[in-house]
């Protein structure tokens, strides 16, 4: 039996949806498995999809309007580049909620929330100048979408 930790999502009838939705967003994405319930009011909406994110495997449940996402959890997600943050974040934004957010966080369609992060930026944030590091931090804070060029001139050493 695999002995890793596995997060479980709970969908209130958009979990088919969302997960071909993510997978569709990620290079390194698949579906496993989808069960579907058999009867009831349920029937044949998914009632477990086994599929992975980078290498990063979640199940997704159908469950119904009991439980919502909030923002206690998240899903942070490194972007080599300016160019996949852009796409991460315009995809995982429309529909979902950016307004509230800063740092990097958004809200998907789904309610799902997400750190788009650039490589970038732990990498500036981790200068041994406390000078050039604390400037890259106060830069983040007024971003909502997190832009390394902005960064970069926080920092003022590349």
């Amino acid at each position: 039996m695999d002995k890793t930790i596995t997060p479980f999502l709970w969908f209130d009838g958009q979990a088919e949806e969302a997960v071909n939705f993510y997978v569709s967003l990620f290079d390194e994405a698949q579906v496993f498995s989808i069960v579907r319930y058999e009867s009831g009011p349920m029937q044949g909406k998914v009632l477990t999809a086994v599929f992975q994110l980078r290498g990063q495997t979640f199940m997704a449940l159908d469950g119904g309007p009991q439980y919502q996402f909030t923002e206690a959890v998240s899903f942070f997600v490194s972007c080599d580049s300016q160019k996949e943050v852009d796409h991460l974040w315009n995809a995982l934004s429309e529909g979902g909620d950016e307004s509230a957010q800063q740092c990097g966080w958004l809200k998907d369609k789904y309610g799902l929330s997400w750190q788009i992060i650039p490589d970038a930026l732990p990498q500036l944030m981790s200068d041994p100048d406390p000078e050039r590091a604390q400037r890259v931090m106060q830069a983040m804070l007024k971003m909502k979408k997190i832009d390394v060029a902005g960064l970069m001139q926080a920092h003022g050493g590349y």
